[in-house]
């Protein structure tokens, strides 16, 4: 099937003697040059949808990764001469090409296409955009590379890409959006709704010129203007869908391993974390639970009764997640439940003959669950009945590309046929070249909404290796099988920052490398840049080295296990900056130029440097294995060493790179919620809240908190200021909203970068003149409340 094919001929958008009428929409315009046609609507003062009809006829408007009611905004626009503007920018259309350019109010240029609008060949189109000199590209997901996108050319196709290079391309993940940062009307995000084998490219070809290419589908994308990337990646979360707040324990420090082979491993690995006083909270199981590697089945004999293991390991704190992959077992007629029911309500994919479509993977031939059609991923989420039962706590969808074994493609058949039965689309069939990229993605859609039917209540939690764009709907992901290698460490750090600025905000990479096996040097270093990052799973391929933290020795084990405890009491801090996502689309883990953008033209290697939120700020060196000195440095204004709580002088600084240490800082104006040790997030703490105020300009904090489980449950939010006055400092803690009681009945506040006495009104206070630091003690309150702290 081919979606506006014109057969036989080549269709140009060229100039042409007669221009092309512009024909005002009460939300945007548009115009014909021959049987090419062009419209521009807005769906907010910031967000342009564009389209294109190659032969006077519009592709269907759908789509998997921008919801219906979403594509139906509509805000009127101001009809001009060549297009209309908004609020906030004004569109221009070439009459004679159809090509846009865009500006901002002030009349800055944004985005400006190059020749036609767009120049279709068949089924083929391409567009071409300017890319001026100092334009940075972030974005595409987790590509491999460099995070400055700029340079490469890129292409979108779902891969199983074992041990993949740091420059290999294609891998996992097809989300084709980026931001373009840089130019005189700031920074825009364009995203292509397009699930074909399409192609980006930065000036690789061409300099100056992004190429945007496709072999078929529809010339259907979004411009999305700033002025900032803060901006830009809001609105295409606004556009794609926030990522849903994941269960607090999901922040917790996980262990996995390809494979645990039976329960009675599994209870020894959680013993050792319980002997060695190792924060845990999660452990995982791989594909070798299973009665010969058929998802949805149990090994009876390594595993005697699931439901007791998950039992007996949630009593101790700790939670279980399972492996699912989507290939089921091809097995008619041999009581396998999953093939009979899928069979009985024929839900597999067919091939171009129109039979079920079968090939080998892990439980050798299998066959695949159609997810394009709604009755398919119904029927998928009704196979976790069983296993929600055992208690699991959240599942893996792993091999979605879809991965097949035995052919060289590692993929199915580009004419397997896929029936598009959902959402807002019109029941069709359509070929696996069309669904291939959004195929993981569905997935994980169905695996989401049937845990959301079985658990109501419950925050589903469904980790994937493949997605497309608005896939962070539905799961967290981690970037697939990297390498034990310092460069993959590297690359960790930047696909994970990609990935938050292309709306997956909860991502993580194999901690120490999934191939190979890492020296004890570089899982320590992994362990402690893990810390935080949004994901932190230690995981490890079969016949590979043992990475549990332990294996190395005392000296490894105490710095991964310090490093660890500090993730959990940061726990509060972590937590408000995960509903910050859910709520605004912000990153977790954010490039520096995200709060920051004159670390833009730093002089220091920040490749390795990214923020925890707007006020962490994680400044590892760029050569994690080299014992060379580098350099740190840090954005404008002051900054406090986090380790130490004392200011830092100057905003570059040098270091010799130290195993036990990473270079961690926080803004000055920073409140920072912190909590007292616990050794899982379902132990509930022990103490006080503490408060780490770290005066400064801009003197600010925030926390939330709820259960960590539940969708509809009470939660609580406060606001924390301070300000430096002429007779010391003010603290002033905002009321809280919402209803869900704290754990807490006190709060301890640590005031940093504090010299001299004090004395705080009505309250004991103390001050560690070396550590420059004020500690005094608040009884909790709901109400608003205020402290004043006079030097003397």
């Amino acid at each position: 099937m081919k979606t506006g094919l014109i057969l036989g001929t080549t269709l140009l958008l060229l100039a042409s003697s007669a221009s092309a009428a512009i024909r005002a929409l009460p939300n945007g315009a548009e115009a014909d040059q021959g049987p090419a046609r062009v419209r521009v609507t807005a769906l907010s003062d910031e967000i342009l949808r564009v389209r294109f009809a190659r032969d006077g006829r519009w592709s269907e408007d759908a789509s998997w990764a921008v919801p219906a009611d979403v594509r139906a905004r509509k805000v009127a626009v101001t009809p001009t001469a060549d297009g209309f503007s908004t609020g906030t920018v004004t569109v221009r259309i070439d009459p004679q090409t159809l090509g846009l350019t865009l500006f901002d109010r002030q009349g800055r240029l944004i985005s400006q296409d190059l020749g036609q609008g767009a120049r279709f060949d068949g089924a083929s189109f391409t567009l071409r955009k300017a890319m001026p000199i100092g334009e940075h590209i972030w974005g595409m997901g987790d590509k491999t590379g460099s995070l400055d996108r700029r340079g490469g050319t890129f292409v979108n196709w779902n891969t199983d890409a074992f041990g993949f290079s740091p420059g290999q391309d294609p891998i996992y993940k097809s989300i084709p959006f980026y931001i373009a940062d840089g130019g005189t009307g700031g920074a825009y995000g364009l995203f292509l709704d397009n699930t074909f084998r399409t192609a980006f490219d930065f000036g690789h070809k061409r300099e100056n010129e992004i190429e945007i290419s496709a072999p078929d589908g529809p010339a259907d994308y979004y411009l999305i203007a700033g002025p900032t990337v803060r901006d830009v990646v809001r609105r295409y979360t606004d556009l794609t869908g926030k990522a849903p707040l994941a269960p607090l324990w999901s922040l917790g420090y996980q262990q996995s391993r390809y494979s645990y082979m039976s329960d009675a491993e599994v209870r020894q690995i959680a013993a050792r974390f319980k002997q060695e006083r190792f924060p845990l909270d999660l452990i995982w199981l791989d594909i070798d639970y299973q009665d010969r590697n058929r998802p949805f089945t149990v090994n009876r004999t390594t595993f005697p009764d699931m439901a007791k293991l998950n039992a007996d390991m949630n009593r101790d704190g700790i939670r279980l997640v399972a492996i699912t992959d989507l290939h089921i077992a091809h097995l008619p007629n041999q009581g396998y439940a999953p093939y009979d029911s899928g069979a009985a309500g024929n839900n597999f994919v067919h091939d171009a003959t129109g039979k079920t479509y079968v090939a080998p993977v892990w439980p050798g031939p299998s066959v695949f669950p159609d997810f394009t059609r709604k009755a398919s991923r119904d029927w998928w989420g009704t196979l976790y009945r069983q296993f929600a039962g055992y208690g699991f706590a959240g599942f893996w969808n792993d091999m979605n590309e879809p991965a097949v074994f035995e052919t060289p493609t590692k993929t199915m058949p580009l004419d397997n046929v896929h029936r598009i039965e959902s959402d807002d689309f019109a029941p069709r069939d359509a070929l696996h070249t069309e669904i291939h990229n959004v195929f993981g993605m569905q997935n994980t859609r169905g695996t989401f909404d049937g845990l959301k039917k079985l658990r109501p209540n419950e925050r589903p939690f469904v980790m994937t290796r493949a997605s497309y764009a608005g896939g962070q709907r539905y799961a967290v992901t981690w970037t697939g099988d990297n390498s034990s290698t310092w460069d993959h460490l590297r690359l960790a750090v930047q696909q994970q920052i990609s990935l938050g600025l292309s709306g997956f905000g909860y991502s993580g990479a194999d901690v120490g490398g999934f191939a190979g096996g890492p020296s004890p040097d570089l899982l320590t270093r992994w362990f402690e840049f893990a810390t935080f990052m949004p994901i932190f799973r230690d995981h490890s391929a079969v016949n590979t080295p043992r990475v549990e933290p332990w294996l190395d020795g005392p000296r490894h084990l105490a710095i991964r296990k310090r490093f660890v405890e500090e993730r959990y009491r940061l726990m509060p801090y972590f937590y408000t900056v995960a509903e910050e996502n859910a709520r605004t689309g912000d990153p977790i883990m954010r490039p520096l130029f995200y709060d920051y953008p004159d670390m833009l033209k730093t002089s220091c290697d920040t490749q390795m440097s990214f923020t925890v939120g707007r006020d962490l700020l994680v400044a590892g060196p760029a050569h994690p294995e080299s014992p060379q000195l580098f350099d740190v440095c840090l954005p404008q204004g002051r900054w406090f060493d986090y380790w130490s709580g004392l200011p830092v002088t100057g905003n570059k600084l040098t270091f010799v790179p130290d195993l036990e240490r990473l270079p961690v800082y926080v803004r000055a104006g920073a409140i920072v919620p912190r909590q007292p040790l616990v050794q899982s997030t379902m132990e509930r703490p022990s103490g006080a809240l503490q408060l780490d105020v770290y005066p400064g300009e801009d003197c600010r904090g925030e926390l939330y908190l709820d259960d960590g489980l539940t969708t509809n449950g009470a939660s609580l939010r406060q606001s924390f200021r301070c300000a430096v006055t002429p007779a010391g400092l003010t603290l002033d803690l905002g009321k809280r909203s919402g209803g869900y009681r704290p754990w807490w009945t006190a709060v301890d506040v640590a005031v940093h970068g504090w010299t001299g006495g004090a004395s705080v009104r009505g309250r004991t206070a103390s001050v560690d003149a070396a550590a420059q630091t004020l500690r005094f003690s608040l009884p909790a309150s709901a109400r608003a409340s205020r402290v004043e702290i006079a030097r003397r």
